[in-house]
């Protein structure tokens, strides 16, 4: 194996950091985090007909100020030559590749696709670094649904079994990160994270579903609310602490996987139960199950162990089950209109 290229640090400039899917909930953390930090960030966006940058408008900057550090740049992970000729352009000391089709019932209607942007949009980036040389750091945001029903706990020893087509194309892109880091030597690794939530997960998670429809209830444009299967047990944390995680990870000396998550499952039904509890509701009188959410191919527990991370890293969640899902609730309740006195029933 090829030594990792080491990160060429610039004299008088900040580093360049490279951000792919800067405008979803993982990379408007990430931005934020980076930016306190110094960096100058650069970030891929799609194009759309409407502003999709909700996110990160508190930290955009107007390009023609002299003191910006955010950059956007318009493109997509199926032009791999487009993302080429970018890294050289921008030449970035550190790349976070976060973009996808990260919806994993979405997957199952979407199979192509998904494919297509999951996973070879990992391998064209990975190309692109080999063809121009860039010396720069490379991070691949990979997935615990990688694991599908092995047993748990998993960690980073724990053999891949994918359930969905998100999965699998997740589990190709690992695969392809490990390739090209032993192949040509690059600065590359992963982050297999578990599921971490906040107020900026995306409406069609069950999370976020279910915060905003109890926000929803309690203003009274909503009745009910449809959810698949609420028996289904995850790892959840919270991504603004899972961000980090990914800026330690480019900071070692060699490049490793690592696993992050805070070894501790709750099922869906639990999630209702806080949510609705903090309001003083009773969740079964609310929700409803419809079939058009259940998976073809149903993952039942999903916990990781992240002991190589809190030993190598020095990293360790610190917002449990409980703080997130009031975290979440609070935001969603103050953006519906609602008055937060409403959580006072839990306020020991």
């Amino acid at each position: 194996m090829d030594t990792p290229r080491a990160v060429v640090e610039y004299a008088g400039r900040p580093k360049k950091a490279f951000i792919t899917g800067i405008t979803g909930q993982d990379g408007s953390y990430l931005a934020e985090l980076l930016l306190e930090k110094g960096y100058e960030v650069h970030g891929l966006i799609r194009r759309s007909s409407t502003f999709n940058t909700g996110r990160i408008e508190r930290i955009y900057q107007d390009p023609h100020d002299a003191e910006a550090r955010l950059f956007l740049h318009h493109g997509d992970l199926s032009d791999g030559s487009m993302l080429a000729r970018l890294l050289a352009r921008i030449e970035p000391d550190e790349i976070y590749h976060l973009g996808a089709q990260s919806h994993v019932r979405v997957s199952f209607d979407m199979p192509e696709y998904t494919g297509d942007v999951t996973g070879l949009g990992t391998l064209r980036i990975l190309e692109a670094i080999r063809e121009t040389e860039v010396p720069a750091r490379f991070y691949q945001a990979s997935s615990s649904e990688m694991f599908g029903n092995a047993p748990a706990p998993q960690n980073e020893k724990t053999p891949f079994r994918p359930r969905s087509p998100y999965a699998a194309a997740k589990a190709y892109a690992y695969w392809m990160t490990v390739n090209y880091r032993e192949s040509y030597g690059l600065f590359a690794c992963t982050g297999i994270l578990f599921n971490h939530e906040s107020p900026r997960r995306g409406e069609t998670f069950v999370t976020r579903k279910i915060t905003r429809g109890v926000a929803a209830i309690l203003a009274g444009t909503q009745d009910k609310l449809f959810l698949g299967n609420i028996d289904a047990r995850r790892d959840w944390g919270y991504a603004p602490e899972y961000v980090e995680a990914m800026r330690l990870m480019l900071r070692q000396d060699e490049p490793r996987d690592f696993v992050i998550a805070t070894g501790e499952a709750h099922s869906v039904r639990d999630f209702l139960e806080r949510a609705f509890g903090l309001v003083g509701l009773d969740w079964k009188q609310y929700v409803e199950t419809d079939a058009r959410y259940f998976r073809p191919a149903e993952v039942d527990l999903l916990v990781g162990d992240a002991s190589k991370a809190r030993e190598e890293l020095g990293w360790q969640p610190a917002v449990g089950f409980d703080e997130l899902v009031r975290i979440m609730l609070e935001a969603d309740i103050v953006a519906a209109g609602v008055d937060t006195s409403c959580l006072a029933y839990a306020t020991p």
